[in-house]
């Protein structure tokens, strides 16, 4: 009996171990199942994000590749140019020595599609540039084998902008002595005249190119320059602060494109050609029509022949009115955010080629709902014209005219809007929308490829019976409400001795009247220096 329990107790305590041996067998077996299935999720995870790097990769390559060839082709076409104009520059040469007449010559072949080598253009006028863009072709093709400028996309980011000095000497009393728009008051102890310098107009831009969508190619670009103000520092101003000009974001199909962002008001798109006012282009007040806004338009392009096509764009934008910001730090609606809708916008032009250059006639809309507090309504409006005409290989016209009502935002009415007769916090104040009319005009003349002249003559005009309605009263925009007319005119040349080096003059003269008052006068002479990159 004694040995039977004894039995049994070994056999029992042999049981428990072998349990045990068992439990723990399986918990260690669970234990490294887990442990594998997470090792196998971190390899499948490893491997899917380096399947994604290869197909980035191969991307990449094929862009390269694909603009190489590109390059190369384009390249080797230079240089066929390249070839046959040196050997028709030695015939000519031979020619000339000989005396032999060239009444038999045979004609002068014309430029490659793709160069800008002007037609009739000296000869050698001609061999320097097709060097100057072999050499250029010939640098873009080595930087296809160089590292690229990348983001946190992994997309292709283009830097770009211009550092621009300008140095200035006045003789009148000017709003800004840099970039004027009109002539001031001249007012006791205050000289006539400045002298001065300035980086402040230089700019920086940013462009990204990103994936297709929808068959789309997408891309956007922010520009900057530090014509924002001036920080209150000793010598704050060469110290100007950044300001935000453009930002924009584009879906482009082969004849459609939309676009959002901050943006040149796209209905009136024409500027003066000048570096001595970028900050805010040259005429500004002065009949031309701008402004940086955000907007989202669509665009659509019609071939109507092989030489010449239709645009219609059309969109929605901020409906500013020109008023002064209400406060530093909080954003208060201006008078057309107030009406709860948009301004709308739309413009038609037809373009061909003529002489080598596009020659482009268009026409623009613009309307704007404002609300000037205490049910005071009116309705803004703007309609526009505008054209560049190229009438021979290098000589062209260019400008715009308007028509407007409480077209302060764009710079109608020199800024104004609207008209008061006391302080717009006060419901009895009475206003009076602006109406307006002017525009600007240019002719240039390009001697050279590197050369060029221009002359340009703009005016702004708001109509005597709305600033006589509330002379002593105030404007919207917190210039003089008086002001009546603002003239201005520029003459100035542009030289580039390289692709990104510019010289360039200018004066200018600016002629500023007052309701009842004479006439004041200013000029400006600047001298500019630039280089792009």
């Amino acid at each position: 009996m004694l040995h039977r329990n004894r039995l049994l107790l070994g056999l029992t305590k042999y049981s428990v171990g072998l349990f045990t041996l068992l439990l723990l067998a399986a918990c260690a077996g669970a234990q490294n199942s887990a442990a594998a299935a997470r090792q196998d999720e971190t390899v499948m995870s490893a491997v899917h994000d380096l399947q994604e790097q290869v197909r980035q990769l191969r991307e990449a390559v094929v862009e390269i590749r694909s603009e190489s060839a590109q390059y190369r082709a384009e390249t080797l076409a230079l240089r066929q140019e390249l070839q046959q104009t040196r050997a028709e520059l030695a015939a000519g040469k031979t020619t000339a020595e000989t005396g032999t007449t060239t009444a038999n010559a045979a004609p002068q072949a014309e430029p490659e599609q793709g160069t800008q080598v002007a037609i009739g253009a000296p000869m050698e006028d001609r061999v320097s540039k097709l060097e100057e863009d072999s050499q250029l072709l010939n640098a873009k093709i080595n930087e296809q084998y160089q590292t690229k400028v990348s983001s946190a996309s992994k997309y292709r980011v283009r830097l770009s902008g211009i550092v621009l000095m300008n140095l200035f000497s006045n003789r009148g009393v000017f709003d800004s002595q840099d970039f004027p728009t009109f002539v001031g008051r001249p007012y006791r102890g205050n000289p006539n005249g400045s002298f001065g310098a300035t980086l402040r107009q230089s700019e920086i831009g940013l462009e990204v190119f990103g994936p297709r969508i929808a068959g789309a190619s997408t891309r956007g670009d922010v520009r900057f320059d530090f014509a924002g103000g001036f920080p209150v520092i000793p010598n704050g101003v060469n110290s100007g602060i950044v300001r935000l000009r453009t930002a924009t974001m584009h879906l482009d199909w082969k004849n459609t494109s939309v676009v959002a962002g901050q943006d040149e008001a796209f209905f009136t798109p024409l500027s003066p050609t000048s570096f001595a006012s970028v900050a805010e282009p040259a005429f500004s007040e002065a009949g031309n029509l701008w402004e940086w806004v955000p907007q989202v338009r669509i665009e659509h392009r019609f071939d109507l022949s092989s030489n010449s096509n239709l645009l219609l764009q059309g969109g929605i934008l901020d409906n500013l009115t020109g008023d002064l910001p209400v406060s530093q730090w909080g954003n208060i609606p201006q008078a057309g955010e107030r009406s709860g809708q948009p301004a709308y916008a739309a413009r038609v032009a037809w373009s061909r080629h003529a002489f080598g250059q596009p020659l482009t006639l268009g026409a623009g809309g613009y309307y704007s709902r404002q609300d000037w507090w205490f049910s005071r309504y009116l309705d803004g409006w703007v309609g526009t014209a505008d054209w560049d005409l190229p009438l021979s290989h290098g000589f062209s016209v260019s400008g715009e005219f308007y028509r407007g009502r409480g077209a302060g935002a764009l710079g109608g009415g020199m800024g104004r809007s609207v008209i008061l007769s006391g302080p717009i916090i006060f419901p009895n104040v009475q206003l009076r929308a602006v109406n307006s009319l002017g525009g600007w005009s240019q002719a240039k003349f390009r001697a050279t490829e590197k050369l060029e002249f221009n002359v340009a003559f703009g005016i702004d005009n708001p109509l005597a019976g709305d600033i006589r309605a509330f002379p002593l009263g105030e404007s919207n925009s917190g210039l003089p409400a008086t002001l009546k007319q603002n003239r201005s005119s520029f003459l100035n040349f542009i030289y580039r001795p390289h692709q990104n080096i510019l010289f360039s003059a200018q004066y200018n003269h600016l002629s500023t009247s007052q309701l009842d008052l004479s006439r004041r006068t200013g000029e400006q002479v600047n001298l500019i220096m630039g280089i792009l990159f």
